[in-house]
């Protein structure tokens, strides 16, 4: 009697996917893995070749041998604030791509908290940490003796050691005033929020440093500090009109005090930007789009700083790591609020 034949389904291994996106092993794996030497094209063209093939590594087995849980800890000082969401999104994007999860806790602005978080995720084993910040303004270190690397975001740490990722605000404040020059304004006011907030004090920097290198200087001498709120940019404004009827130019330092300052000049009857041109800053998008006109702003670019800081904390449990601070460059968004000047 001859023995039935019997046959099961393939199996799809490793080599099958670097096969077929025409990579070796070894690039395949990192890019699976996460790893960041791996061009973007070429990691787009693995995970395509992994869904086609139903391709599906066991995750459980290759953290055990690694010694890893493939986990990552999020620590977030303002979990439902402007610019911590954005940051966060860039980073879960990235670490999404890695196959990595994320453990999520938010801190509120605490440090008890921040430090039981910090704890109870060790205590989970995970991998990495990155700790954002609820503003850009530097913050104490965790320490150099923790077990897993750290990556700092948006708020970076007191200590050149650790690795930290943030926007440039004196760029930011550059960017702003050149697009003023560039439209032919001269008589440019700058006004802006809490004195405290380091942002503040770099924009300002850097918007007078544009306007120096352009044979100007803020209008009245000096920048205007008081409060991130429409009702500030309002009270300013009155103030700035009140003192320099030829204004041709505001900067400010928020979306919400542009959003004060064109209903002032709104309220005064001028036009923006054939008057007055306006420019803010954060580009947040739900007050720029919906201004009459629309606002031009300097949009900080934080879901790409959150991705970088991933990336960075990637690196340094590839036992990789760097130190020092990266600084994510701004883009100017211009919309309806400034334009050349007639």
């Amino acid at each position: 009697m001859q023995a039935g034949s019997s046959s099961s389904p393939k199996v799809t291994t490793l080599a099958d996917v670097a096969r077929l996106a025409g990579v070796s092993i070894a690039t395949a794996s990192k890019a699976l893995n996460g790893r960041s030497q791996v061009r973007e094209e070429t990691r787009q063209r693995v995970f395509s070749a992994a869904d086609q093939l139903q391709f599906s590594p066991n995750v459980l087995a290759r953290h055990l041998l690694s010694g890893r849980s493939g986990t990552i800890g999020l620590v977030t000082h303002d979990l439902e604030g402007r610019f911590s969401i954005p940051t966060l999104m860039g980073a879960e994007d990235a670490m999404g791509t890695g196959r990595m999860s994320v453990l999520l806790c938010d801190a509120r602005g605490d440090a008890l908290r921040e430090r039981h978080h910090v704890q109870a995720l060790l205590g989970r084993r995970v991998d990495g940490l990155m700790i954002v910040g609820a503003r850009p303004d530097p913050r104490s270190s965790l320490g150099r003796d923790l077990p897993v690397p750290v990556v700092y975001a948006y708020a970076p740490s007191e200590d050149p050691e650790d690795a930290s990722v943030v926007t440039d605000n004196v760029a930011a404040g550059r960017i702003g005033a050149e697009h003023m020059v560039a439209c032919g304004r001269e008589r440019i006011a700058v006004i802006t929020g809490d004195p405290t907030y380091g942002a503040a004090q770099d924009r300002v920097t850097g918007a007078q440093a544009a306007l120096r290198d352009a044979g100007l200087d803020i209008l009245g001498g000096s920048a205007l500090f008081g409060a991130w709120s429409e009702e500030w940019g309002r009270s300013a404004t009155a103030m700035v009109l009140g003192q320099h009827r030829d204004v041709d130019a505001i900067i400010c330092g928020s979306d919400q005090i542009a959003r004060g300052a064109l209903d002032t000049l709104r309220e005064r009857g001028l036009d923006v930007p054939g008057d007055v041109a306006v420019l803010g800053h954060d580009n947040w998008e739900v007050l720029a789009t919906n201004a009459r006109p629309t606002l031009t702003s300097i949009d900080m670019n934080l879901e790409t700083l959150g991705r970088r800081a991933a990336r960075r904390l990637f690196d340094a449990i590839e036992g990789h790591p760097t130190a020092g601070v990266e600084a994510v460059q701004s883009r100017l968004v211009p919309r309806g609020s400034t334009a050349p000047k007639a």
